[in-house]
């Protein structure tokens, strides 16, 4: 119960899209009920999304790929050509992995396996919020497998690093906040600033998220060392 004393908490506003009916209305629930987001429009599509986004603009889309109509790329594509800075978390199923660096290109802050349970859904939503970055464990997973198995050649980029931007790298690979990374080093917020800019610049990557798999597929870092316990 919050005290009178106490301003409400702040609760995030949300459109949530996915084909399937009693999906939608699952999670939904949930997520009213635990105060985690409020949901202010559903959709089955991409089109639906858009028509939602003419009179709403909300702090986040939750939205499936795979979906008729509009898919999940077209509607994150036109959804972000209408507001830049909306935050979106794309909802995943096995099989989807071909999409990952195409959606984060495209802007996606966030994957969440359709299979996770509501914990991570709600930790990748307050991430996301917080300006970080999220992927759920058994996505990550997959990105190492497929490229382990990959036999296309190791970015140029990667001999470029230095030591300092391989271990900035590494903590933005753990979800620190520029503000958490430069109290950790015992540097500048600027600085660290500084050093996101050029290493985002010498691995050619557009995003975090991208840079993330950028870090992961050149091995930079270590999966153990990003995996949320």
């Amino acid at each position: 119960m919050t005290s009178p004393n106490l301003p409400a908490p702040i609760i995030p506003t949300l459109i949530l899209v996915d084909d399937h009916l009693i999906f939608r209305q699952g999670l939904k629930t949930i997520l009213v009920i635990d105060q985690v987001a409020d949901v202010i429009g559903e959709a089955s599509n991409g089109n639906e999304l858009m028509e939602l986004l003419q009179n709403n603009k909300p702090d986040l889309v939750l939205l499936d790929i795979d979906m008729p109509h509009m898919d999940g790329m077209e509607a994150t594509q036109k959804a972000l050509e209408l507001y830049p800075d909306l935050k979106i978390i794309a909802l995943t199923m096995f099989g989807d992995e071909e999409y990952y660096y195409k959606m984060v290109d495209l802007g996606v802050k966030g994957f969440v396996l359709k299979t996770s349970g509501i914990v991570e859904v709600e930790q990748a939503i307050k991430d996301i919020l917080l300006g970080k970055s999220f992927f759920s464990n058994e996505i990550l997973r997959l990105i190492i497998q497929n490229y382990s198995r990959s036999t296309s050649q190791i970015s140029p980029g990667k001999s470029a690093i230095s030591v300092r931007e391989k271990e900035i790298l590494k903590h933005i690979c753990q979800g620190l906040t520029t503000d958490e990374i430069a109290e950790f080093l015992h540097i500048s917020p600027k600085t660290v600033k500084s050093h996101r800019s050029n290493l985002l610049e010498k691995t050619a990557c557009k995003n975090t998220p991208t840079m993330i798999m950028f870090a992961l597929k050149n091995k930079l870092v270590k999966i153990d060392n990003i995996i949320k316990k």
